[in-house]
């Protein structure tokens, strides 16, 4: 099978892009997926989600704090934006 790609990169690296804030999400980036492209990056971002919950909390470095937790809000708004654009696409995740 073939590797799902997006824009030449594949699934992992758009979802690390999407993390560190290099790519958005939205309706349109979507309109071009299929149910299986999405089923791919809806996988792949709940992943990622676990592992940066996953990493130790740094407690005393503000900054660090910071990015990690912007890093959970980037996540989390692409797959709130996935989900609900497969709910009005009637795909199952």
């Amino acid at each position: 099978m073939a590797e799902i790609q997006l824009r030449g990169k594949s699934i992992v690296a758009v979802a690390r892009d999407v993390a560190e804030g290099f790519f958005t999400i939205n309706t349109l980036v979507l309109k071009k997926f299929d149910p299986q492209s999405y089923k791919a990056l809806h996988q792949q971002l709940k992943k990622l989600q676990t592992e940066v919950r996953g990493e130790s909390f740094p407690l005393h470095d503000a900054l660090a704090i910071r990015g990690r937790n912007a890093r959970l809000q980037r996540l989390h708004g692409a797959i709130i934006i996935l989900e609900h654009s497969a709910k009005e696409r009637k795909i199952m995740l």
